[in-house]
């Protein structure tokens, strides 16, 4: 008798075939290539005949060349680090693809010469917040950081509370950071409480700053004080913020997170966020401030390593003029309306066990983690979790107390559908 695995396609006749020309042409040969074998493999082992290797092909094909995979966020966290941060809205979307190919980044398309690199993105964020002198625009947070250090501090000293040096993501530590700039570190008062006192007695000759820091991913609380940016800017020394999760301006779903217009108001000489948490655009880095200290940091050499690139001042751009984006919708949305979506949408489950439930959402990503937002969520029993996440498109929701949740106010309105669809084939 003939070896079954005798009878599995060649790779080259699979390649051939005219079903995968068109994926060949979109997602390149070396991607074909692999979900190809791993078909074979499959028939290999006897899990499917060889004469379905090239309809599993079809089905196993991804929808892009990259391994990322485009997921529906239903944990609840609206600024999920894990899954992305801020989803970017259609604008900023849009504006990606237009910057793809070639573009005017750097070209003034009526004099015929070189512009200035991120013009667009800067005026944009000047509209904002107009109370900056100037704006620039690096990687991430992290890195707008130390380019304030390196470049204002190297060799010198920033006096920060003992109760402002965070860890930040991924283990990455705050003080560490810092120091690798050749800045000097000079800790002040205690872990929960600093006084104004602290800091004169602190702050001399060899200070380059006062650095603010928003501990965004935990609250202390008790016997607790802290010094506010108004009352260090009195002092003889430039006041660097770091409010952490890109609020621009105050928000009444937040009234405690720090935001970047009211640190600059306060008297901050330069002012730090992030743009892919609550601002709900790209992963990159703002500075604000004042603008001869602004063009100080830009022109530093270090500042040509952080440089972002076209598509985020692109997204960036969008995101700032453009409409409200997912995160801020988010946020805002009322308990009542994400009541009524998940209604509409266990009244199309047939057989599936999908109640309606109460939840609590949060912000996420590191901000604002006393927050607690009122949500729905479908739920449905635990071995949906699992289930939903192995579905195209993934469906991540949260497991607790046996139930899978799937909060609706991090489920985009556009996307209910799906979701229905992915418990239908989980059932």
């Amino acid at each position: 008798m003939t070896d079954p695995r005798r009878r599995v396609p060649r790779t080259d006749a699979l390649l051939a075939a005219p079903e995968l020309h068109s994926a060949l042409t979109h997602l390149g040969r070396t991607a074909v290539k692999g979900v190809v074998h791993a078909a074979q493999e499959r028939a290999r082992r006897g899990e499917i005949a060889p004469g379905e290797v090239l309809a599993e092909v079809g089905r196993t094909l991804p929808q892009t060349a990259s391994s990322l995979q485009a997921v529906i966020n239903a944990t609840g966290v609206v600024v999920h680090t894990n899954l992305g941060r801020a989803p970017l809205s259609a604008a900023a979307v849009d504006a990606v693809v237009a910057a793809a190919g070639y573009t005017d980044v750097e070209f003034d398309l009526a004099s015929g010469s070189r512009a200035r690199r991120g013009r667009g993105v800067r005026e944009a964020l000047m509209a904002a917040v107009p109370e900056a002198g100037d704006v620039h625009v690096v990687n991430n947070n992290a890195a707008a950081l130390a380019l304030a250090a390196v470049t204002l501090a190297g060799g010198r000293e920033i006096v920060i509370s003992r109760g402002e040096l965070v860890a930040i993501g991924d283990g990455f530590r705050l003080p560490e950071l810092m120091e690798s700039t050749g800045a000097r570190l000079r800790e002040v008062g205690t872990t929960n409480r600093t006084t104004l006192d602290d800091y004169l007695s602190a702050v001399g000759r060899d200070t380059a700053f006062v650095l603010k820091v928003h501990p965004s991913n935990f609250v202390v609380t008790g016997f607790v004080q802290s010094v506010g940016v108004a009352a260090l800017s009195a002092l003889d020394v430039p006041v660097v913020v770091d409010v952490g999760s890109g609020l621009l301006r105050r928000d009444s779903v937040l009234p405690e997170e720090p935001d970047v217009q009211s640190a600059l108001r306060a008297g901050a000489a330069l002012v730090t966020a992030s743009g892919d948490k609550l601002l709900g655009g790209p992963q990159a880095g703002l500075i604000f401030g004042e603008a001869g200290m602004v063009r100080q940091l830009a022109r530093h050499p270090l500042a040509r390593a952080l440089r972002t690139d076209k598509l985020t001042l692109a997204a960036l751009e969008a995101t700032v003029r453009g409409p409200r984006p997912p995160v801020v919708q988010a946020l805002h949305a009322e308990p009542a309306g994400l009541r009524a979506r998940a209604q509409r949408m266990a009244a199309q489950l047939s057989g599936v066990d999908a109640r309606i439930v109460a939840s609590t959402a949060m912000v996420g990503g590191g901000g604002a983690p006393d927050v607690v937002l009122p949500s729905v969520a479908l739920s449905l029993p635990e071995r949906y979790g699992a289930a939903l996440r192995a579905g195209t498109p993934p469906v991540v929701g949260r497991v607790m107390d046996g139930r899978c949740l799937l909060d609706l106010r991090t489920i985009d309105l556009h996307q209910d559908d799906q979701v229905v669809d992915a418990m239908r084939t989980a059932s």
